[in-house]
């Protein structure tokens, strides 16, 4: 129907409480009727409210990939020999963030009489690693070898060609390459993408896991023809490889 109809106050206030209370043994809202959560383990809304507000949040963190490369860079022959575990490797907490801006890849600068400004960190260069994790390297063959905080900077369509034979890694970057969001950097923070950005991630974030009904809010707002027909063709091979409900 027309916007105004009513479609976003049904699925909102009726359709997604049902479903919910039905999964949990919980009695349904007064005004829903009947719904049935057959074949359904979790609803999972994808709208553009923003996500991971912080500067912490990265495309590879929401997308379940960093954790995935701190795993594999703690396996290489650098890391053993420096006695480096997966979790020196996190940018949050761990020995190898930058001591300068504590792993955001920015500091504040507080300007006198005006708001503080916030600028790219001069000893990491925004790259939120100390000179440490440089130095420890994923050998993919001889005379190329990468380092995280290169593949963090790196775009997910180059990093799929770095990837080698990670299996994880490569099947959560192909979903974001085959959403058109290939141009997006691992280290890109997430509250710097826009709705229909954000939609997209959300949903490369979810498509690893089953039974989940998706409950789309107009996913191709602002998106250009090209984009929209990308996106709807990913949602029909999902439909025919994982009979997922969409």
């Amino acid at each position: 129907g027309v916007s105004g109809s009513g479609k976003t106050t049904m699925v909102l206030e009726s359709l997604i409480p049902g479903l919910e209370a039905a999964l949990n043994g919980e009695t349904l809202p007064e005004h829903v009727k009947n719904v049935s959560a057959e074949g359904i383990s979790h609803v999972k809304l994808i709208d553009a409210s923003p996500i991971g507000i912080n500067i912490r949040s990265t495309v590879a963190t929401y997308a379940n990939v960093h954790d995935e490369l701190r795993k594999i860079y703690a396996k290489t022959d650098d890391a053993k020999r420096m006695k480096y575990k997966a979790k020196d490797f996190s940018y949050n907490t761990g020995n190898l963030r930058c001591p300068a801006c504590d792993g955001t890849g920015q500091i504040t600068l507080d300007v006198q009489f005006l708001p503080d400004v916030d600028v790219v960190c001069p000893e990491c260069k925004g790259s939120r690693y100390a000179k440490a994790a440089w130095q420890v390297c994923y050998e993919k063959e001889p005379g190329k070898r990468y380092s995280l905080p290169q593949m963090m900077a790196m775009d997910v369509n180059t990093a799929l060609q770095a990837a080698g034979d990670w299996k994880v890694v490569r099947q959560r970057l192909e979903v974001l390459r085959d959403l058109g969001l290939g141009y997006l950097t691992l280290g890109q923070p997430t509250s710097t993408m826009s709705g229909g950005e954000i939609q997209r991630v959300k949903l490369a974030s979810e498509l690893h896991k089953e039974g989940n009904l998706y409950i789309l809010d107009e996913p191709t707002t602002g998106l250009h023809e090209k984009d929209v027909e990308t996106l709807l063709s990913l949602l029909r091979r999902l439909v025919v490889q994982r009979n997922t409900v969409v």
